[in-house]
């Protein structure tokens, strides 16, 4: 076995686990560094024995399954399907970017993200997850994820990808905003709403955000007309982006308590749960509660809202990051299982963003919260039982879908064809109607006076 077929082997990801537990445990040795180091020996670790280095099948039974996997946050860029006006650049900030394509945006492609869910991850579903991009000729429109979704049907035989539906509600006017949700929503099979209470703030740095619960009256007042609009169209659960703030005040996930409460009867996804990438993550007190995750719980406790009711976790790029670090790691799922819920604590990756999702999966299967953290801190023992319901029983509970294990298996060549064969419109995306072009123009940009400007 070669160098690179080793490290591409699940003996090669026991390797690296191994290492990172030594590493960890060596760390604690010389005493605690970090606000998440409470203790003498590691809060969370791999369990692996040594013998996974070297033996297949003891790699297999550490880190392999057969458990459902449904990712609830997966993405990709498609910039040679049609022309692209918006996130030209989103790609740039990523490392699938270092895939090997001559044009790194290639390694965004249709292509790529089928086969690295489905081909190179033990990912049985998932859902494509709208992005804060302006939706005018974006990489990854409504039109891009309903023709992957068609794709994956072909390939597959069934219906394994699921669609958000993206929501701007402080983008335009909101009357024609929430028009263009019941637009999108008769178009696409939308399976719940993605919106954004920090674009294009964090993006621009315009102040041009809002929040769930409309708590500041010299803000958009959107919120809670956005929620009643997916209330209205048949749509029951709301995903919102909450952490990775990039330096904007409403990716705080400090309104989501407020609004769960004014509607017990829709389902509110905190994606990111409220994770900043430089800010530890600690046990939840009095005195850290206002720090990553912990917002989050704060905003459920100050509302009396308790674990698995209408507040939802989602994990992408925060387990990612979290992983690396035990200690981190330990707080970060032990708290959203002990006040989130264990019912209510949903798999996602942001992949292919990171290439393939297989090493956070086997990351999941094998970490253990330590004894010593689940004594001091109340978080539960990752049993397989608690781990299969966060990898994919969770969310097809919300999602209202079967557990579909069964592996959908294709070739490159089958891939291309069936692209190539299904009925796609060969057209520029963009809006198709004027309450779309009226939901989405600003004024002050020069793109929509152009486009305003060929309208009239």
């Amino acid at each position: 076995m070669s160098r690179r077929e080793f490290l591409l082997s699940a003996c090669g990801a026991a390797t690296a686990f191994l290492a990172l537990n030594a590493c960890t445990a060596e760390e604690h040795a010389a005493g605690p560094a970090s606000l998440s180091a409470t203790g003498s020996t590691p809060g969370g670790t791999y369990e692996i024995p040594p013998s996974a280095s070297v033996e297949p099948e003891s790699a297999f039974e550490a880190l392999g399954g057969e458990e459902f996997v449904f990712d609830i946050q997966g993405h990709l860029l498609e910039y040679h399907l049609n022309p692209v006006l918006n996130g030209q650049d989103f790609w740039a900030s990523f490392p699938q970017q270092g895939c090997g394509e001559d044009d790194p945006r290639a390694c965004y492609s249709i292509e790529h993200f089928l086969e690295l869910m489905f081909l190179r991850s033990d990912t049985n579903m998932l859902v494509l997850s709208a992005l804060p991009i302006f939706p005018e000729r974006s990489p990854q429109g409504h039109d891009v994820m309903d023709l992957t979704r068609k794709v994956a049907a072909s390939l597959c035989q069934d219906e394994r990808i699921l669609l958000h539906g993206q929501a701007l509600p402080n983008v335009g006017k909101l009357d024609a905003a929430l028009d263009a949700m019941e637009h999108t929503a008769n178009a696409y099979p939308v399976a719940a709403w993605k919106t954004f209470t920090h674009f294009p703030d964090a993006f621009e740095g315009d102040g041009n955000g809002w929040w769930l619960d409309d708590r500041d009256p010299n803000e958009r007042q959107v919120g809670e007309r956005f929620i009643r609009k997916a209330k209205e169209i048949g749509t029951d659960t709301i995903c919102i982006h909450k952490g990775l703030s990039l330096g904007s005040p409403f990716a705080s996930p400090d309104d989501v308590g407020p609004a769960a409460k004014r509607h017990p009867d829709m389902n509110f996804v905190a994606y990111h749960s409220g994770f900043e990438a430089d800010v530890p993550e600690v046990p939840y007190t009095n005195a850290t509660r206002s720090m990553g995750t912990n917002r989050l719980i704060w905003s459920m406790e100050r509302e009396g809202i308790g674990p698995n009711e209408n507040v939802f976790a989602e994990m992408g790029t925060s387990w990612w990051f979290v992983m690396r670090y035990p200690d981190q790691a330990a707080h970060f799922l032990g708290k959203l299982l002990r006040y989130v819920g264990e019912d209510n604590v949903l798999w996602g990756t942001d992949c292919l963003f990171y290439g393939s999702p297989q090493p956070m999966i086997q990351a999941m299967r094998s970490f253990q919260i330590s004894p010593e953290f689940q004594e001091r801190y109340g978080y539960p023992k990752l049993t397989k039982e608690l781990k299969a319901k966060i990898l994919g029983l969770n969310g097809a509970k919300l999602y209202g879908v079967e557990p579909n294990t069964q592996a959908c298996r294709f070739t490159r060549r089958e891939l291309e064809q069936i692209r190539r064969t299904l009925p796609s419109r060969n057209r520029v995306l963009g809006p198709t109607t004027m309450a779309e072009t009226q939901a989405f123009r600003d004024d002050d940009r020069e793109q929509w006076a152009t486009m305003a400007t060929m309208l009239a």
